[in-house]
Formats: structure tokens, C-alpha cells, sequence
């Protein structure tokens, strides 16, 4: 709880509580297990003093409809709500805002499904299609938030081809232009702090708490476009994202950022 009020101190408007890797190769845990290990946060965090809406990292219905009655108030599922049919239905019934990422397949099998014709729109339409799964299911369109899932069945290239082409992703002031043709017109999440492919950029093979650097620029690229920046270090990107929101957007409120926990 202290932490989780440190980060909303140093800037992060959403805490974002997740109890299952999603690492490439990550092994899958039972509900019951991702509950056991969740619940407790999130109950301390809405029984604190936290303003912050707390987002639950989950791809099981019934978990995040648990959280929820804990007290979540944003369901981010890394599959879009392919991994549990019952996700979308659910989340709809919650009446709770929703991120919904691109991936393919699971964490165990991802990194062997990053075949693509053309990466921007082979992902593009995948996540227009989940994104039209969850209001078929009864999710306002204003409820949504994409994700095109960076480093997520995304090999390094790919990541950085998607970073390119975020104008395709979402809709913000600074692009309205250019993408209203084109975007997908809903909010847009982009989450790179500290992701592997940053090492591959830099030709440098870095540990995680090594990226900061190159996390920062992938940040400050993404502005423009992105809504939420998803990041460890919060101060620091917070400072990141108000200079390119700045200079992109003519200054305002930065994009939101959501402290990975």
C-alpha cells in the first residue's frame, strides 16, 4: 500500500495490480491461485487512502469480477478477452472500463506465433476485431481502451514497426488529422517500459532495470498518439511524457500513466 501511494505521489494516475506472468514462456497459474495472490492488494489498496483507480492485470472473468467487488475499477486483459469467453460478457455486466491488448495465442506460446503479412495490419485488424467482440457483448464503445501489445507475439522489429505506425492505433488531439480516416478511434494504451526489445534497439543486450534510458525514448515517441503510457519508473516518465506532450500536443494534461506492479 505505502508503494502504491508513493507512485500515485510521483505521478501515476492508474495502479495497475497484476498477479500472473506474462512474460514469454510464462506457465499459466489457476484462478484460484491468481486470486489468493491478488485479492489482498487490492482490498488493501481500496481500503487506503489511494485516489488512483486500481486496473486489475487479468485474462479470467471470474478473477476480475472478484477484484472488481474488491474494489477494481479498470479490467486490463493482455488478450483482449480471447483467453476466457466469459471475459467481455463479464466486463460488460461490471460496467468497468476495459483495456484490451493484441496478442496471440498465450504467454507459453506467443513468441512462436509472431508470423505476420504486414505486421500494422494484420494487428490493426485483429484488435478492431476484439475490440467489436467486447461491444457485441454489451461493452460501450466509450468503456474501451486498445492496446496493440508491444514485444507481445511481436519479435523486436515488429515491435518497433507498430511504435511507427501508432497514428493507426488511436485517436488523440495531435494526430486527429492525420489518423481520423485511418485509427481505430478508440484510446489508446501503449506499454514498452523496459520490454526487451529496447535492448535490441540499442544493440545492447540490458537488463531490465537498465532500460530507462531507451524506455524514455520509446515513451516520448509514443505520445503523440498514446493516451496511457503503461511504465516502472513514474517519475521519471512523468517527466518524459509532459515535455513530448508539450512540444506534440501543445501542452495539457500528459498522457495518463499506469505504474506496472
Amino acid at each position: 500500500t505505502a508503494h502504491a501511494l508513493e507512485l500515485e505521489a510521483a505521478g501515476a494516475d492508474i495502479i495497475d495490480v497484476g498477479a500472473v506472468s506474462t512474460r514469454p514462456g510464462a506457465v499459466a497459474v489457476s484462478p484460484e491461485e491468481e486470486l489468493r495472490r491478488a485479492a489482498p492488494v487490492v482490498q488493501a489498496l481500496h481500503a487506503s487512502p489511494l485516489r488512483a483507480p486500481i486496473s486489475v492485470d487479468t485474462s479470467c472473468a471470474a478473477v476480475a469480477a472478484e477484484l472488481a467487488a474488491l474494489g477494481a475499477r479498470v479490467v486490463n486483459d493482455v488478450s483482449g478477452g480471447a483467453m476466457d469467453r466469459e471475459m467481455l460478457p463479464t466486463v460488460a455486466r461490471l460496467g468497468l472500463p476495459a483495456v484490451l491488448m493484441h496478442m496471440r495465442g498465450d504467454p507459453a506460446t506467443m513468441a512462436s506465433l509472431a508470423r505476420y503479412d504486414d505486421v500494422v495490419a494484420d494487428v490493426r485488424s485483429e484488435l478492431a476485431g476484439r475490440l467489436a467482440a467486447a461491444q457485441a457483448a454489451g461493452v460501450p464503445k466509450w468503456d474501451l481502451i486498445g492496446d496493440p501489445g508491444i514485444g507481445f507475439a511481436k519479435t523486436a522489429p515488429q515491435s518497433l514497426a507498430l511504435l511507427r505506425s501508432l497514428h493507426r492505433f488511436g485517436l488523440s488531439s495531435a494526430s486527429a488529422a492525420a489518423a481520423a480516416s485511418d485509427a481505430l478511434d478508440y484510446p489508446l494504451l501503449v506499454g514498452v517500459s523496459r520490454k526487451s526489445f529496447l535492448g535490441a534497439a540499442v544493440g545492447v543486450e540490458l537488463p531490465p532495470q537498465e532500460r530507462a534510458w531507451a524506455t524514455a525514448a520509446a515513451c516520448a515517441a509514443s505520445v503523440p498518439h498514446a493516451d496511457i503510457l503503461r511504465v516502472h519508473d513514474v517519475s521519471q516518465m512523468r517527466h518524459v511524457a509532459a515535455v513530448a506532450d508539450a512540444i506534440h500536443r501543445g501542452g495539457g494534461a500528459p498522457p495518463a500513466s499506469t505504474d506496472n506492479r
